[in-house]
């Protein structure tokens, strides 16, 4: 089955694609009926339709697609989700056996509509930032502000709000001098008093003595003054941004900057939500440092007094965590219910509170980058990055911004499929239909969700269970159907819906089709959502307690052996690396916390939860290619016995892209022999890796680090934890070649075989 395929046409991929007919044998197919969808996926191919979708009656509102059963003479349509006959509307009246509209044709399983509806406003970008910062480091975000000023299209509005001890709301139409708002820092704004002091809201139109409120724009509330078009003050905010100075209040050696990061968040959400209500936005904040004061503070000011770890936070000795986290949720879920999305960069080499900040980003859909200062090309290229347009051609004027905004996503299922939840960039939309199921995994209870931002790359998790009974099994070969509507605002104002139905056959829970339908990357993916979205509240070890008991089952009920005769094991071609995903799972960032700080954990769940299939595998199991003189450059086994004297080697985390040079190869280049005419395939050689790497830094956001070291150099290290020790320091290395790793982990041959030792036994 080409799985790749499936997800280049509808941006599907599915656990199962033939689904086990009873509740009861999805059960014990162990991984749960489940999908990752990717909403925007890029389909240059089929450009949107310019029409009104046609719609079911009410309440089911499913979208006509190829699986409903047409009458093309009494102009009928049944749909497969209600059962319900509908009319086709009037235009619809040539309808043949032969002229069939795209949304009919088998190819069109997905479509996207471009619908009438217009936002009333154009995008809006809100920048957040933070003053408390070095010289050096204030320069280089200002440099990267203005340019991104230029790469934003001319009628975005934008506006600025500055904190340092206190939060400054830049004026934009005042252009005689600045002129801005002050917010004291330690305390917490709600939106009715933003509203009152700023004079904006829905609610201001009629009371007296306001200031600017002849003829206003209905749609912006009376934030004209503060947010506006790029084209209209491009130069008095370039002015400003150009003027910024540090924060003037004075910091004593001992002691952390006061910064305000919560205050200034409460004000730009607050404003947000008056101004904009409904409208696509983001707020952008550039963070340099931990909040020391007001709501959401994460550290104190003494410098004495050390930011918190994951023992602090597990064992709950931290006097500002939980309450940060509160004062951040609740941020989030107003910024979302707005349909506005929030993105954190961070520059600092310490930690900035993004363990607390995380929900702002993950419930909005906004993008999280984690740098150590704004001087870097990981941080500059980043934030350009999220500025990317879509491909034209050079005739024509650039596209627009590859993002969506203020989304929601539905799903519709046929009755025999219920919906568990979602685990993605989102928040509940608190649809609760007949097809929601009592069972949650993620974010459930609902069939719908808000997802305030959208990208091309930006994925869902979602998980169905089978509600049918026994007694009511299906009959082999008929349907089950599922259709996920998005309704989006795209970058140019215009409303779009994108519809993807799919349909995947039911079989017999022993039927040999479940098993060849497995997609063993895709649910390796699911599960790996699932593992962490349950370590935010359970303990790592029960998760991998979980995890373990899963693999176990899997393995018995699809594996081949013999009872109690672990020799006889095997698993079919379709589950064969399955165990290896959940290996490299066990050990990665995302469960193990050692050597992590709670914010770089933030970050890495953070990415998990949003990128692709195979952006995602990447991060569980990286990919490692071998270069040598032997022959063309290959992926070997993420082993320690790839890493040879005479090699180099291209390792992608996702997060890091590193290059090796074995020891041989470190010496000759070190001798310069790379540079001499006769040496020229050691010059190819050594340029070959970097020339990959250039290629997966250009598609990757965030920018990865990019890491270039030598055998037992100690940038080494990021390579060495990575991989699978089966030479470690006590084991004997029978086989030659490798480099023994010095760790006390289980080596991936002895994880097998204690898992095909338990997999044999009678079901435990």
């Amino acid at each position: 089955m080409d799985f790749e395929g499936i997800e280049d046409q509808d941006g599907v991929r599915c656990s199962w694609n033939v689904l086990p007919n009873t509740r009861i044998e999805a059960t014990r197919s162990v991984v749960p009926v489940s999908t990752l969808y990717t909403p925007l996926k890029e389909r240059p191919e089929f450009p949107p339709v310019m029409y009104e979708p046609v719609m079911c009656k009410a309440p089911c509102r499913a979208v006509l697609n190829p699986y409903c059963q047409i009458d093309v003479r009494g102009k009928l349509w049944i749909c497969p989700f209600c059962l319900q006959r509908n009319q086709f509307p009037p235009h619809y009246k040539d309808i043949s056996a032969h002229n069939l509209p795209p949304e009919l044709l088998p190819r069109f399983t997905t479509i996207e509509y471009g619908l009438s509806r217009q936002s009333p406003v154009a995008p809006v970008f809100m920048f957040v930032v933070d003053i408390c910062l070095e010289n050096d480091e204030l320069k280089a975000l200002k440099d990267s502000l203005i340019l991104a000023l230029s790469l934003l299209p001319p009628n975005a509005l934008v506006g600025l709000i500055t904190f340092g001890t206190m939060v400054q709301l830049h004026e934009l139409g005042y252009q005689d001098c600045p002129k801005s708002y002050v917010f004291r820092g330690a305390k917490d704004y709600n939106a009715k008093q933003i509203q009152e002091m700023l004079g904006i809201g829905s609610g201001i139109r009629n009371q007296p003595g306001v200031p600017h409120q002849q003829n206003l724009p209905q749609q912006t509330f009376g934030a004209d003054r503060f947010v506006q078009a790029v084209e209209q003050c491009e130069f008095t905010l370039t002015s400003i941004l150009e003027q910024l100075q540090r924060d003037p209040w004075p910091v004593a050696n001992d002691k952390r900057p006061l910064r305000s990061t919560g205050a200034a968040m409460a004000v730009a959400v607050g404003m947000m939500e008056s101004a904009f209500p409904n409208a696509g936005g983001r707020i952008m904040l550039f963070c340099g440092g931990p909040a020391t004061q007001g709501p959401g503070m994460v550290v104190g000011p003494e410098l004495k007094e050390p930011i918190r770890s994951h023992h602090d936070i597990e064992k709950e000795t931290d006097r500002y965590y939980r309450k940060a986290v509160k004062f951040y949720e609740v941020l989030a879920k107003r910024s979302a219910a707005s349909g506005h999305a929030i993105d954190i960069f961070s520059g600092c080499l310490d930690q900035v509170g993004l363990a607390e900040m995380k929900y702002l980003v993950n419930w909005t859909g906004g993008s999280m980058v984690l740098t150590d200062s704004f001087v870097t090309a990981i941080f500059k290229q980043s934030f350009q990055r999220v500025f990317e347009k879509e491909e034209r051609d050079e005739k024509e004027e650039p596209g627009h911004l590859l993002m969506g905004f203020n989304a929601t996503l539905e799903v519709q299922t046929t009755k025999e499929l219920k919906v568990c939840g979602l685990i993605g960039p989102g928040i509940s939309a608190n649809k609760k239909t007949a097809i929601v199921s009592d069972t949650e995994i993620g974010i459930g209870n609902t069939s719908a969700w808000r997802l305030a931002a959208v990208s091309p790359s930006t994925t869902v998790g979602i998980y169905f269970e089978v509600a049918n009974q026994q007694s009511q099994a299906l009959q082999p070969g008929s349907r089950g159907l599922i259709q996920f509507v998005t309704t989006y605002q795209h970058s140019s104002g215009q409303y779009r819906m994108r519809v993807t139905t799919i349909a995947r056959s039911w079989a017999e829970g022993s039927s040999p089709e479940i098993p060849a339908s497995f997609d063993q990357e895709a649910a390796a993916v699911l599960m790996s959502r699932i593992a962490v979205f349950k370590s935010e509240i359970d303990e790592t070890a029960d998760v991998l307690r979980w995890l373990d008991r899963m693999l176990i089952r899997l393995c018995q009920k699809f594996g081949d052996y013999r009872r109690d005769d672990a020799a006889s094991f095997r698993l079919g071609p379709n589950f064969s690396i399955y165990p290896q995903f959940m290996y490299h799972l066990r050990r990665s960032q995302f469960l193990q916390v050692f050597n992590s700080s709670p914010d770089e954990t933030a970050f890495y769940r953070h990415c998990l939860y949003r990128e692709d299939t195979s952006n995602s595998l990447t991060m569980i199991q990286p990919s490692l290619m071998s270069y040598g003189f032997e022959g063309a450059p290959a992926p070997v086994q993420l082993d320690s016995m790839s890493m040879k004297n005479d090699v180099v080697l291209l390792l992608d985390t996702f997060f890091h892209i590193l290059i090796w040079h074995g020891e041989t190869i470190a010496e000759w280049r070190k001798a310069g022999y790379h540079e001499q005419p006769e040496y020229e395939n050691l010059k190819l050689l050594l340029e070959a890796p970097v020339q990959d790497a250039q290629g997966l830094l250009v598609e990757r956001m965030p920018i990865p680090r990019y890491i270039v070291c030598d055998q037992n150099g100690s940038q080494a290290r990021f390579l060495v934890s990575k991989l699978n020790p089966s030479t470690s320091y006590n084991s004997a290395n029978q086989y030659g070649g490798g480099e023994a790793v010095l760790t006390d982990d289980v080596n991936f041959s002895s994880f097998m075989s204690v898992l095909k030792s338990l997999a044999v036994k009678a079901a435990s």
